[in-house]
């Protein structure tokens, strides 16, 4: 059974995700034996992620820049009902604030993209991991904004989001970096992770006017299932707006 606030839409945005977390929960607790495992949320802002995976039973705690998102997130924890602890800091300062080991699973969603220094970051993650321990990376794709800008009749914007090596479409661009699957795979790698199958997120959901999923019974749920078939289709994962792959701390 889904559990309430985790795929309730309108999270069609979000479903992809949260069916890969779901899986990678279901396994950790399988192998440490535990219902209640530690979870970093890093970038983790209003805890959007946090929240709902506290009120699942975890034990989550937050590392974000943002002394004002950090405040929110204690507002909306109170406001469910749950605990998760708020830090204040970057993904570089991950081992100063917690120690080795910390961690059975590691949130890193929309934080590559603004890091100085990305396999650095992910070591910083996998540095928290307890053996067996995995990081959840979701992080946007070039292809995807071509698209976008295209669509948006912004064609010299698209054409730089593809030539550019950080995958940006011009100085106004406020994503500075992308990254592709392979990219993705590569960096959790060079940390020191195995990375697991690459799955698109948003393939369709951001494509599809608002009017036609809200005004129709029913579509939310059938984007949904859309976006889950989607999210595995070797041609249309590469062109979602995000990616999401799970890298594993190896057990020994």
């Amino acid at each position: 059974m889904r559990a309430e606030g985790v795929t309730r839409t309108p999270a069609v945005r979000t479903a992809v995700v949260w069916d890969a977390l779901r899986a990678v929960l279901a396994e950790l607790a399988g192998a440490t034996g535990r219902e209640a495992l530690g979870i970093v949320d890093a970038g983790g802002g209003t805890g959007g992620f946090a929240v709902p995976l506290a009120a699942l039973g975890h034990t989550v705690t937050v590392v974000d820049p943002s002394p004002d998102s950090l405040a929110a997130l204690e507002r909306r924890a109170k406001e469910r009902g749950v605990v998760v602890r708020g830090l204040q800091g970057d993904a570089a300062d991950l081992g100063e604030l917690l120690s080795p080991g910390h961690a059975d699973l590691v949130l890193c969603h929309s934080v590559l993209e603004y890091v100085e220094d990305p396999v650095g970051a992910l070591a910083a993650m996998a540095g928290l991991l307890r053996p067996g321990g995995a990081v959840s990376v979701l992080a946007a794709n070039p292809v995807a904004a071509a698209i976008h800008r295209a669509l948006a009749g912004q064609f010299d914007e698209a054409r730089a989001a593809l030539s550019d090596p950080l995958g940006s479409w011009g100085d106004r661009d406020p994503t500075p970096r992308r990254f592709t699957g392979e990219t993705l795979t590569g960096l959790l790698g060079a940390a020191g992770l195995v990375a697991g199958p690459v799955h698109g997120v948003r393939v369709f959901a951001d494509l599809v006017p608002s009017r036609l999923v809200d005004g129709e019974p029913g579509a939310a749920e059938a984007l949904v299932a859309l976006e889950e078939a989607a999210s595995s289709h070797p041609v249309l994962r590469d062109i979602a707006t995000q990616l999401h792959v799970v890298g594993r701390r190896p057990s020994a």
